[in-house]
């Protein structure tokens, strides 16, 4: 007989298939073998789940801010993949703006990966950037690993990271063609904001009235059409608008090369209870109103958007300005990496969804989009990296508690469903302080995820 070095018994396992009793075998970090629930398989370690638990493949967040280096005051490798370890996630992939220098060109990418190889507690790869100028950097970047590029289309919120013009965009888009790298976009229409009227203030309407969903609306619509015109694969970013939805399925039926996620903080709040002062609650593109929301659901339920991530992007207390509450000069950015499992899990399965759905939305999909073939589900393999989760525990969030750098999330003092006991890297379980993670490049992607 076989031994493996661990075996995982669960009653309840979410396969690609569904959700079913299994047994998962662990060999070099890697699964290999799922069989039911008692199959007679030996190993060096055998874990059994309790009657509560279910285990799901690790989460998959494609969308964090560290900012380290530069701004380790916000957030940092060790901090930000401790909370994801904590939250069930496996593997993040590193945005390229916040952090100094941003990682526009491959020194930048080097300065990044070298901070981040001595501190990361779960796996992480990096987007580049793409900004006016560094056209020339961007096959460069490609090679050296990074998933695809992110753009903007407005005002970053910090001065080394400019926005595309729209003629830019699809230069842009006509250079990663060439190479079939992905292009992933902010995509708010700059004209459109300015042309609103400026947030100010403490009530949250006025601030929602500056970033309205028509500005979303003009700057998809135009990647869309970029995209149509160049071949290139594009991935819009934090879809807020749900006004959006139709154009996005149709562009998908006529071949368009688009995928779209949404985020945790867009499918639980709503603009109504948003309180005056409440800058935790600030992220642009905005949290809009309840049948907002709800259309965003449904746009899960039509596959219309592909994937949720969590837009990690915390800062310090003062930059939220929460003495004064202005959302005119708060920091825009939420944070809530830790609990994105299971505040959408909350929301989810009131709204009659299940754990599968969950699964594919925040592992199996946002694996496929950076093309990780080795992440994302429980499959023979790929990765053991998995999560533990009891689905039917309840707990209150304690920001003080959470292990991302600064104690600020909206989700504070919110109970939610779910809670995480144990999480795997590789057949490793994440306890104690010892880094486990691996930076991971495109070329690891590229590799055969059956051994």
């Amino acid at each position: 007989m076989t031994e493996f070095d661990l075996v995982l018994r669960a009653r309840r396992a979410v396969l690609p298939t569904g959700e079913q009793p299994a047994s998962v075998a662990v060999t070099g970090g890697r699964i290999a073998a799922i069989g039911a629930f008692d199959a007679p398989v030996s190993a060096a370690r055998t874990v059994e789940l309790r009657a509560d638990e279910v285990l799901l493949p690790g989460m998959v967040d494609t969308h964090v801010h560290v900012n380290e280096p530069g701004r380790t005051e916000w957030e940092g490798f060790a901090s930000a993949t401790r909370a994801a370890a904590a939250g069930g996630v496996t593997t993040i992939v590193d945005m390229p703006l916040n952090s100094l220098p941003p990682t526009v060109d491959v020194p930048a990418l080097h300065t990044k990966r070298a901070v981040a190889a001595a501190k990361a507690y779960v796996d992480v790869g990096f987007w580049g950037g793409a900004i006016p100028g560094n056209i020339n950097e961007l096959k460069g970047l490609h090679e050296e690993g990074v998933f695809g590029f992110k753009c903007f289309l407005l005002d970053s919120g910090v001065p080394e990271f400019p926005p595309l013009s729209p003629a830019d965009l699809v230069e842009y888009l006509t250079a990663i063609h060439e190479f079939d790298g992905l292009m992933i976009v902010h995509a708010e229409d700059a004209g459109a904001i300015e042309h609103s009227p400026a947030a100010h203030g403490s009530g949250y309407e006025g601030f929602l009235r500056s970033r309205p969903r028509g500005a979303e609306n003009t700057a998809i619509a135009h990647v869309i059409e970029a995209a149509r015109w160049t071949g290139a694969r594009v991935h819009i970013l934090h879809l807020s608008s749900s006004d959006a939805l139709p154009m996005i399925a149709s562009a998908k039926r006529d071949g368009v090369r688009l995928t779209v996620e949404t985020c945790p903080h867009y499918l639980v709040f709503d603009a109504e209870e948003i309180a005056a002062g409440a800058t935790q609650f600030k992220c642009c593109p905005p949290i809009r109103e309840p049948e907002n929301r709800d259309l965003l659901w449904q746009g899960l339920a039509d596959g219309v958007i592909d994937c949720i991530v969590s837009d990690h992007s915390p800062c310090t207390p003062e930059l939220k300005q929460l003495d004064t509450g202005d959302f005119g000069v708060a920091w825009g950015g939420i944070a809530g990496l830790q609990v994105a499992l299971p505040a959408v899990w909350t929301e989810a399965k009131q709204r009659g969804f299940a754990l599968t759905d969950v699964a594919r939305w925040m592992s199996a999909t946002p694996a496929a989009l950076a093309g990780l073939d080795h992440k994302g589900g429980l499959v023979v393999g790929r990765d053991a990296d998995l999560a533990v989760i009891a689905p039917d525990e309840t707990f209150t969030v304690d920001a003080a508690q959470l292990r991302h750098r600064n104690p600020i999330t909206p989700y504070a003092g919110r109970t939610l469903a779910g809670v995480v006991r144990q999480t795997w890297l590789r057949g490793e379980e994440l306890v104690g302080d010892e880094t486990r993670g691996r930076l991971l490049s495109r070329s690891d992607a590229l590799q055969p995820a059956v051994t």
